[in-house]
């Protein structure tokens, strides 16, 4: 059979692989460290369903230093709270921009401390993913030695994965990943010339999309956490049926502590489906998913609304296109609309959005034979 269209490969029962991978989220698009962030909440959720500490995760933050609240801290805490043995955080540095010409011995000195504990971490043993966050600018403004971070994730415990994030990522770290993603923004005058705002898209052929929006998700519910009443996160999920997904097992324990602040829904089939291999199932569970977001767009009640995969569930021909331009024209101002998946033609929506980010593939360690992997991939 040949296999045309988009085919987003589901969380079915798959071999498996051990050896941990090196990634870089760079770009000067928006997502890198929203898909840290959504790995941080996969790693969480194999760890919940698997009784034991090998699914530990290390986020560590350069650049955001304690003084300053982030959206997501309510959520982590949440988690910490409930699961002290699956995730430590670590921030170092000052909790603003600053330019080469602005650098202080505090920086230094900062930056110092976060790659003492990054070193520390790597070599323990004790977790499965350590999360270098915002390690790459550290590296562009040379507060840290790139020669010896890369010598230092060459010679990782052979499981271990890394995550680095960032922009501007110098040429020897890239040498040596496994994974590039790099986002790059797309600009579209029809948003801004309608006032529209509060839509975002991520797609593009590489790895970081899904992630991504798990990354927003978890801001959104930290913020929900940490302001009562002031939000309500909605994760809708299509192409994507069945189970096997390791973030719902985080997502669960978020709900349970915090009922009012997040649902989460997934549609379709446990298979991959391709353009000559659609079921009347498929369109029906399409349906059935876009009812739902319809109703949660339009209602006022989601602050954050995520809608993981619609693109490539339009580009299937699944949905029509123009329920969903129409909707998004009338969603309330102050409801953020998150899009994500790869697609072939670009739907008319996306003209809509006041942040696009393409997910652009310079590796992917799957193009090379590598497996996929549970708690980090899905």
């Amino acid at each position: 059979m040949t296999r045309n269209g988009i085919g987003i490969r589901t969380a079915q029962v798959r071999s498996e692989r051990l050896t941990g991978q090196i990634h870089v989220y760079d770009g000067i698009g928006k997502g890198k460290s929203q898909a840290a962030l959504g790995v941080v909440l996969r790693s969480i959720g194999l760890g919940i369903n698997t009784p034991s500490d090998s699914s530990r995760v290390l986020l560590l933050r350069f650049l955001k230093g304690p003084e300053r609240d982030y959206d997501e801290d309510g959520a982590i805490t949440a988690l910490q709270r409930g699961f002290p043995h699956l995730i430590d955080q670590v921030r170092t540095g000052r909790a603003e921009f600053f330019g080469h010409d602005q650098i202080t011995p505090f920086d230094r000195t900062e930056a110092a401390r976060g790659w003492d504990v990054a070193k520390g971490a790597i070599a323990s043993g004790l977790y499965s993913v350590v999360v270098l966050d915002e390690i790459n600018p550290v590296l562009d403004l040379g507060l840290l030695s790139v020669e010896e971070v890369v010598n230092t994730l060459k010679s990782k415990p052979q499981e271990l994965e890394i995550i680095t994030t960032g922009r501007a990522a110098p040429q020897a770290l890239l040498d040596i990943a496994d994974l590039h993603s790099e986002m790059k923004p797309h600009h579209h005058p029809t948003a801004a010339e309608l006032f529209i705002e509060g839509i975002e898209i991520y797609t593009g052929a590489g790895k970081g999309k899904s992630t991504s929006a798990l990354g927003k998700a978890l801001q959104a519910i930290g913020r929900g956490i940490n302001h009562p009443g002031s939000t309500r996160v909605l994760i809708m999920q299509w192409l994507k049926g069945g189970s096997g997904y390791t973030e719902d097992a985080a997502i669960a324990a978020l709900q349970q502590s915090y009922p009012e602040v997040v649902d989460h829904q997934r549609c379709g089939r446990d298979a991959i489906v391709w353009r000559n291999s659609r079921q009347d199932l498929d369109y029906i569970e399409a349906e059935r998913g876009w009812e739902i977001a319809k109703i949660a767009i339009a209602s006022g009640v989601y602050k954050t609304i995520i809608l993981d995969e619609l693109n490539p569930t339009v580009d299937l021909e699944l949905l029509p296109v123009d329920p969903i331009v129409q909707a998004l024209l009338r969603k309330p101002r102050d409801t953020e609309v998150i899009i994500t998946g790869r697609c072939q033609n670009q739907p008319a929506y996306f003209d809509l959005a006041s942040i696009h980010s393409e997910v652009y593939c310079h590796k992917h360690y799957a193009n090379q034979g590598v497996e996929l992997k549970r708690g980090v991939d899905f």
